[in-house]
């Protein structure tokens, strides 16, 4: 692809960016069904963008047309690569370039190249820089915890990334786990077994391995438990080796429960700890174990804490304002 900028007429204080394409049917998909794409961009920037043949033509101000421009560049480089476009690519490019970090200031992994994570059923790549930084810890860290909001990908990526290492066998199982601590519920008013209370608390995390595994081989690994989801509290006097494990939502493990999920690390494995400070429903005065392990454990080598703030929520853009609207009513 060529980039070439052309002047505006005398009364425009801005130059209009043009993009050439060599590949028209590449352009096609970059613009989308009823040019979709191009209108959300229009849309998120405030510019205005015209298709003349195989160019694009970008007006609007200079930042905007900037931003267009790269986001542009970017979805097209991908669909070079012979790689789809979806709506989250657009998103995570725009949260790029929105960012305005350099590129010698880019997280680099995988031989320089982009951050991707490989499962059975789709390609997984972080969309917010903060979410990049993340997943390249989960594979350099024996220990990792990622702490933020609701909706920035915290569970879901940690998955992703055990799914990935149990697949390339650097791992021969992934173990999944969550306190089971009610918020307003009770478990025993729930009907049937221990099994069947536990797993609406569980569900999240089945969710999360059925969009990276197919339904029959999901089944089969958690058959011969190569895949297991458990309460918290079925961790105790286990020895986790050569193991992805997960906890998620710890913000709700007590210390002593923290403590004893840590200490199960064997060898050959990995740990991911998620949580949300603003979400703790363990009983009033009762210390969450997560607020205790940051505490602790941020000096020691080989544990990575990564945050994450309302920028980083890649659910419903409502679900950001939300967010930032009870950050702002915090005490």
């Amino acid at each position: 692809m060529t980039l070439t900028v052309l002047p505006q007429d005398p009364g425009h204080t801005n130059p209009e960016t043009v993009l050439e394409f060599p590949d028209n049917r590449l352009l096609i998909d970059l613009c989308g069904e009823f040019d979709k794409n191009l209108t959300e961009l229009e849309s998120r920037l405030g510019v205005q963008i015209l298709r003349r043949g195989n160019q694009l033509s970008i007006m609007g101000n200079a930042e905007g047309q900037n931003d267009a421009a790269q986001v542009l560049e970017a979805l097209y480089a991908r669909l070079e690569s012979g790689k789809t476009l979806e709506s989250g690519d657009i998103d995570r490019e725009l949260r790029m370039a929105a960012d305005e970090v350099s590129p010698d200031d880019q997280l680099e992994m995988f031989q320089g190249g982009r951050v991707e994570i490989k499962t059975r059923k789709k390609l997984i790549e972080p969309r917010t820089d903060a979410q990049k930084a993340y997943v390249s810890s989960l594979f350099e860290n024996s220990m990792a915890f990622g702490i933020g909001p609701a909706g920035t990908g915290k569970t879901y990526l940690a998955v992703a990334v055990g799914v990935n290492m149990l697949i390339n066998g650097v791992v021969d199982k992934i173990i999944l786990s969550r306190p089971a601590v009610e918020a307003g519920e009770k478990l025993g008013y729930l009907p049937g077994d221990m099994k069947e209370k536990v797993d609406p608390y569980m569900q999240p995390l089945y969710d999360a391995l059925g969009d990276f595994l197919p339904g029959k081989q999901l089944a089969k690994l958690m058959e011969e438990k190569s895949i297991e989801i458990a309460p918290l509290a079925f961790m105790r006097g286990r020895t986790l080796a050569n193991a992805f494990v997960v906890l998620d939502e710890a913000q709700n493990a007590t210390s002593m429960q923290m403590k004893m999920f840590l200490t199960r690390l064997g060898e050959g494995s990995r740990m991911v700890i998620t949580g949300d400070r603003t979400q703790v429903d363990l009983p009033r005065g009762v210390t969450s174990g997560l607020a205790d392990a940051e505490r602790l454990l941020n000096d020691i080598n080989g544990i990575s804490f990564n945050y994450f703030t309302g920028k980083d929520v890649v659910r419903h853009p409502l679900v950001a304002a939300i967010i930032d609207a009870y950050e702002k009513d915090a005490p």
